[in-house]
């Protein structure tokens, strides 16, 4: 393993972890598996190198905040809390027990969460507010939230865009997870959004694209945004595999929703290990 390779042995360990869980919450009532796999490496790289933001400053007003504006990944952040010690790895089998707040979508009852989300399309102009205020006092906090490429759809998003150049909101930092997918299909055979770069520059912003899954490459993105003088949102095109991690339900479209047994639980886990993938790609799987 060369040294560029050993600086992110941790994060590749992290990201295989939450990976599981992953699939853990895949079973009982189900989640959306494709698209919370696509955007782990890009949870694990924010809350463990790039943000200032847990316990110890949680009630901080000036410490980074990071949205989660497609909720359906919730599963990746509740991994991630997990396995940043935020909360008990063990609660984590609580995923929709009614006695718990761990569902399907982000809940600011667990601490960590910063705004409730479902609804796309809502926690860019959300952030824009805290990121407004955190200019108007001075503070050099960072203001981080993560959409689906789908979800740039709609159209708040935009006019979010145009506020935050309006007002030099360079404190903004928008990380699309763009996996290819929205719910059941592809975004280019629905609403294409190439050139996506192109899009985000004619409204204001400062983009920079890598591959979502290379941590040497977020680093690099996230340092060169950084270093930017822009005036308006900075944003991290991250191109992503749905399902990463799981070479038989890598980029499907029919794996947008999952419920699996127990069986096919311990057949996904072989595979996320290496393993083969025989018998988990066929008809009958429990998918809605």
């Amino acid at each position: 393993m060369n040294a560029s390779a050993n600086r992110f042995s941790d994060l590749e360990a992290m990201s295989l972890r939450v990976r599981e869980h992953v699939i853990r919450m895949s079973g009982g009532g189900g989640c959306f598996i494709g698209a919370s796999l696509s955007c782990v490496d890009l949870m694990v790289y924010l809350y463990k190198r790039a943000l200032n933001v847990g316990p110890a400053n949680f009630s901080d007003p000036n410490r980074d905040y990071c949205f989660l504006s497609k909720g359906h990944d919730v599963p990746a952040l509740y991994g991630t809390f997990a396995e940043m010690g935020w909360i008990e790895r063990e609660r984590l089998a609580k995923h929709l027990d009614p006695k718990d707040s761990l569902y399907w979508h982000p809940n600011r009852a667990i601490p960590g969460v910063e705004f409730h989300s479902g609804s796309l399309g809502h926690l860019l102009p959300v952030a824009l507010g805290v990121a407004y205020d955190l200019k108007m006092t001075g503070s050099k906090a960072k203001v981080v939230v993560i959409t689906g490429d789908g979800e740039l759809n709609e159209g708040s998003n935009w006019e979010a865009m145009l506020v935050a150049h309006a007002h030099g909101l360079d404190n903004v930092f928008v990380v699309v997870d763009r996996n290819q997918f929205q719910a059941n299909m592809r975004t280019e055979d629905l609403l294409p959004l190439e050139p996506l770069p192109a899009k985000f520059e004619a409204f204001g912003g400062s983009v920079v694209r890598v591959d979502g899954h290379d941590f040497a490459a977020l680093e690099k993105g996230f340092e060169e945004l950084s270093g930017r003088t822009t005036k308006g949102p900075k944003v991290l095109i991250a191109d992503t595999t749905r399902g990463k991690g799981l070479p038989s339900i890598e980029a499907r479209a029919d794996r947008w929703f999952c419920k699996f047994s127990d069986d096919e639980i311990k057949l996904l886990m072989n595979e996320l290990h290496g393993g083969a993938a025989a018998g988990i790609v066929k008809e009958g799987l429990t998918v809605r």
